[in-house]
């Protein structure tokens, strides 16, 4: 039994979902930042040659690189809303999610580094900003190859055998991601309203992974109620962890950045592979135990007379005589 109002907003959600993943959402998505890149280019160069008054003339940048910075965040935010619609499908397609924002947000940064340099670009008097955006391209790339050995390594079998708590626990990640899609557009409005007021950037990223490592924790719980199981539970703590990771790579400086964006991605790899090979072992009871699964019946042992071995008899089932 559901109360009303949790059904309601389950079909909420599942609104919201249709139309976010739809393909007409989606185009209008890529018109809306095909829109504000060409709209960022056009403020800066609007600036440059002195047609924006103050103060709106603070809040615009002065290099054209800020534009692909702008656009690379828009991507981010679509992204991000992705990765909330996915947490009520499966933790794995959850942490490719992260993942593709993390290497995403690595490629942002990449940019991001061309804003130190002075137009017109002289190498031989730039190697810092150089070096980071190389590393930050390997960072995204390792991150994008790992993602894709991840989609084809991790399991796909569900844990809850019974539909009715399967159903149960569908419902319960949709009601906690769309609590995370209040809080991230309440932080977003946030943000937006301190940079239009103060022009101080936030780090709205790195916030946003910091609720993901305490929503990752929640369904962690959650999961727990409806898979007890040790591999189970060992499987989306690792998931946490990597979560974690990643937060930390966020806060970090380069170089460092990027070598724990790559660690977390090597952590997943090991995580769910050594998770693949735990399952293949023979059940000695451990392994399966709360998920659903029944254990196997031992047969019985009948004892023989005095003298002799005794010897396992596999029971067997009556055999009725037809009348």
């Amino acid at each position: 039994y559901m109360p009303g109002f949790i059904l309601g907003l389950t079909k909420v959600y599942d609104h919201l979902e249709e139309w976010w993943e739809s393909r007409a959402t989606m185009r209008l998505v890529a018109l809306i930042t095909l829109v504000i890149y060409f709209l960022g280019l056009a403020s800066i160069e609007a600036k440059r040659v002195g047609l924006i008054p103050e103060p709106v003339a603070s809040l615009v940048p002065n290099q054209h690189i800020w534009a692909i910075h702008l656009a690379f965040t828009t991507i981010l935010i679509v992204e991000l809303i992705s990765l909330i619609f996915s947490i009520s499908s499966s933790f794995s397609r959850s942490v490719g999610k992260q993942f593709e924002i993390l290497a995403l947000i690595l490629l942002r940064n990449a940019f991001k580094e061309l804003a130190h340099l002075e137009e017109p670009i002289v190498v031989a008097k730039h190697w810092e900003p150089i070096v980071n955006i190389g590393a930050y391209a390997l960072g995204a790339l390792f991150i994008f190859i790992a993602l894709r050995v991840f989609l084809n390594i991790s399991p796909h079998g569900h844990y809850i055998r019974e539909p009715a708590m399967r159903l149960r626990y569908a419902i319960s990640k949709k009601l906690l991601a769309l609590f995370l899609l209040c809080i991230y557009v309440g932080l977003g409005v946030r943000d937006v309203w301190i940079f239009t007021n103060t022009g101080v950037e936030q780090n709205f990223f790195g916030t946003v992974y910091t609720v993901l490592i305490f929503a990752d924790i929640a369904l962690v719980l959650i999961a727990q109620r409806y898979m007890p199981c040790f591999h189970a539970v060992f499987r989306n703590s690792g998931y946490v962890i990597a979560t974690l990771l990643m937060r930390l790579a966020l806060s970090a400086t380069a170089p460092y950045d990027t070598f724990i964006s790559i660690f977390a991605g090597a952590y997943v790899l090991v995580l769910v592979w050594g998770m693949n090979n735990f399952e293949k072992l023979p059940d000695h009871g451990l392994s399966q135990s709360g998920c659903g699964e029944k254990k196997a019946q031992r047969p019985k042992v009948f004892t023989a007379a005095p003298g002799r071995l005794a010897r396992r008899v596999s029971p067997r089932r009556p055999v009725r005589k037809r009348p």
